[in-house]
């Protein structure tokens, strides 16, 4: 899924190419993307855009007239700039949005369709699809504690629930937590003052290097290839790869459609935490330690 510094990308482009510019139609591909009744579409044919920003994990384009577009991407939606009047692709093209200068197209891979749009008219009915979490590179640190400690959960799930901080998905809270040292399964309620502190540096620093990562690896052109898989993560999709800290091969718990990479020397005092369906299947034989695990691997050699 596209997560902050993506969408932040994303925007910067956008905002350099329709800024200012009226949208002349949009069209279609698939009548599920769109998820509200009113406005028509219609009504923003000919309307300027007035501003592009993010909110949260979307993407907004306001026009004149006080009215807004919505895309959110989801898991697998992606965005392209492509010659005016281009056709949509195939299966994927969801919608077209057609401007004087170029096409913004949006396709999105696979057979579920996850990605959405909402037309909305009015700066309420905008507020209306935030979901709450403060934007984290805007955050002081007493608003990051409170927004951080609000509920009791993993910090996994703290950094990603939308309510508490905006923007944050899997990838990067695996990246930010291999940064601050702290293992996804600690919870918020056991954190201390230090520990608070180290993780907020961690999420400051780790979106801010990876936004500007990816603003120059588009090097001014319109970013393809988002991807939740980078090179140079620190251990978001490098299961049994080493890590860059220690050289200690990631680990990975897997839930449903989610995964979580670590460093179990880095982040979890050298314990391997415990993957339910793995652990269940090798009951015994499941590694508990870097060593355990170690020397597993040294007997399958």
């Amino acid at each position: 899924m596209p997560e902050l510094p993506d969408v932040e990308v994303y925007v910067e482009a956008l905002r350099d190419r329709v800024a200012g510019k009226p949208l002349e139609r949009v069209r279609l591909g698939s009548p599920f993307l769109l998820r509200t009744v009113a406005p028509p579409l219609s009504a923003f044919a000919g309307r300027r855009v007035e501003a592009v920003s993010r909110l949260g994990k979307r993407v907004v384009l306001g026009f004149d007239g006080d009215l807004f577009l919505v895309l959110h991407l989801m898991i697998a939606g992606r965005l392209h700039w492509k010659p005016a009047g281009a056709k949509l692709p195939g299966k994927a093209g969801l919608a077209a949005f057609d401007f004087p200068g170029g096409t913004l197209t949006l396709t999105e891979a696979g057979t579920k369709r996850r990605a959405a749009l909402h037309a909305v008219s009015g700066r309420a009915a905008l507020a209306a699809l935030d979901r709450g979490g403060l934007e984290p590179l805007e955050a002081t640190a007493q608003a990051f504690r409170e927004a951080l400690l609000r509920e009791n959960h993993t910090l996994k799930r703290a950094l990603t629930d939308p309510r508490l901080l905006a923007g944050i998905g899997g990838a990067y809270a695996d990246e930010i937590l291999h940064r601050a040292r702290l293992s996804p399964m600690q919870l918020t309620s056991r954190l201390d003052d230090g520990e608070v502190e180290q993780l907020r540096l961690a999420v400051r620093d780790v979106l801010s290097e990876w936004t500007e990562r990816l603003r120059r690896d588009a090097g001014g052109e319109f970013p393809e290839g988002v991807t939740a898989f980078r090179d140079g993560m620190a251990v978001h999709g490098r299961h049994r790869k080493p890590c860059p800290v220690c050289d200690t091969a990631v680990q990975r718990i897997v839930h449903a459609a989610n995964e979580t990479d670590y460093c179990p020397r880095c982040q979890t005092g050298g314990r391997i935490l415990s993957d339910r369906s793995l652990a269940r299947l090798l009951k015994d034989d499941w590694p508990r330690t870097v060593e355990e695990m170690e020397a597993l691997e040294e007997r399958r050699r």
